[in-house]
């Protein structure tokens, strides 16, 4: 068991005690407590910013029910469920669903924490959530899939609504999932048009670009960064992205398009090395592997032109050279010794794709190279839930907007955020620091002014 510390955070120690067992949470607490202390530190608005804080790592509500659903022989299985609405000061709660087996209660306040600060600085009106089951889709038929999602709604749609909470789609709830717990939803209430979900199929009031946006978003804003940072661009870069679901496709898709070359994808199995570059045909075959026939990337090798390597990722295996890291697999996948292998071999930039990839350790690391450009997951991954936004305006004009517009939004956006991490990190602090700066200072003000 992790007990966090945070010296010269006298006020957060009960805070850490009591929840000591939350390992999960506590990291993300402290990465931002960390980034704060210049306001906490603030003798003018200093002891508000700190119970500002302090009501602000509470979740508003914790909902925790079980879930019971039939698998193909007719057996009773049950599965354990949360939604964590953590903050609605700037809106309805707004976050994903992650169904997968080590989902528990301190990963969804985690990501639901994370979740505050990343809706917040995209600008539109949302606050933060997170929800999901201890459920594992692989493996199981489409039929058990849905009976399971069937069963989950059951529950859960008394505690959401556009007005309310919006939950989306995360690790194990694609466009499947998405549409039967829609349909069981639309199945109790009677209701359809509703902005009760996002992520939902372009049928029944999905969005355009709505799949392609956290990858996509990750590159505008790793684009905007090195063009400003280092007065270049990704033609002829050689990238690295960890993961192969839906933000490793599309960011592998949209770092083609301008024409990097993408050396790695992976999953938790090992990873596909394309010495030269990945192809787009490379690019189709794994869309085809992840999102029809929901294969493993060894079972691929033989149809692609990179070659497989179990049992490593690409932050452990020295043997390939790249300029930009895209961690888009789960939380903690960089540790301290990934950190410094990355730094002994001349990384320019790490660019979180997924939630957190990054370990405490690893942070330091990174912090203390000034030459490596890093951008911390709430912002970089933001464009998911930007577009996700983006729907919810849709299904309330009962309009569908195109995808051009979409996507000149969504740069809009990306842009924007990088430059509020520039504006409050200040003369010395990080891009990470900024944006934690950014969206606390944000959330802190909407709270007083509510009367919170």
């Amino acid at each position: 068991m992790v007990v966090y510390k945070t010296p010269d955070f006298d006020f957060l120690q009960d805070f850490m005690v009591r929840y000591s067992d939350q390992t999960e949470f506590l990291q993300a607490v402290h990465e931002i407590a960390t980034s704060l202390t210049p306001l906490f530190d603030c003798k003018a608005k200093g002891e508000f910013y700190q119970r500002a804080f302090l009501t602000l790592v509470e979740p508003e509500r914790t909902i925790k029910f079980r879930v019971t659903w039939m698998d193909d022989h007719g057996k009773m299985q049950i599965n354990r469920g949360w939604r964590v609405e953590f903050c609605s000061a700037l809106g309805p709660y707004k976050g994903g669903l992650r169904f997968h087996p080590t989902v528990n209660e301190s990963v969804l306040k985690f990501l639901g924490f994370e979740q505050i600060f990343k809706n917040a600085l995209t600008g539109l009106p949302m606050g933060g959530g997170k929800g999901g089951s201890d459920f594992d889709p692989k493996g199981k038929s489409d039929a058990e899939v849905t009976r399971f999602c069937q069963s989950f709604m059951t529950e859960l749609y008394r505690y959401i609504g556009p007005s309310t909470d919006v939950p989306a789609g995360d690790i194990g709830v694609g466009g499947r999932e998405i549409g039967a717990l829609y349909g069981q939803y639309k199945r109790i209430t009677n209701t359809h048009g509703d902005a009760v979900l996002t992520g939902k199929s372009a049928l029944f009031g999905g969005s355009p670009l709505r799949p392609e946006a956290t990858g996509y978003g990750l590159v505008y804003i790793a684009e905007v960064a090195i063009k400003k940072q280092m007065k270049t661009n990704f033609h002829g870069k050689r990238c690295a992205i960890s993961g192969s679901g839906n933000v490793a496709q599309y960011t592998a898709e949209k770092l083609l398009e301008l024409a990097a070359k993408v050396i790695t994808m992976s999953d938790s199995n090992g990873m596909l090395v394309f010495d030269e570059g990945m192809t787009k045909d490379d690019l189709k075959v794994i869309f085809k592997a992840k999102q029809e026939d929901r294969a493993r990337l060894w079972s691929i090798e033989s149809k692609v032109s990179g070659r497989y390597i179990p049992n490593v990722s690409p932050w452990s295996f020295p043997k390939v050279q790249f300029d930009f890291a895209f961690p888009c697999a789960t939380q903690n996948e960089i540790h301290a010794d990934a950190a410094k292998l990355l730094i002994k071999q001349g990384i320019l930039g790490v660019f979180e794709g997924a939630n957190m990839p990054t370990a405490l350790e690893a942070q330091a690391l990174l912090r203390n190279e000034p030459s490596i450009i890093y951008l911390p997951g709430k912002a970089a991954n933001a464009g998911g839930v930007v577009v996700s936004g983006f729907e919810m305006s849709q299904n309330a004009e009962h309009l569908t907007w195109d995808q051009k517009s979409i996507d000149i939004k969504l740069k809009k956006v990306m842009t924007n955020i990088y430059e509020q991490m520039c504006e409050h990190k200040g003369d010395k602090g990080t891009l990470e620091e900024g944006a934690n700066r950014a969206a606390f200072v944000k959330v802190a003000t909407a709270m007083l002014e509510l009367g919170w």
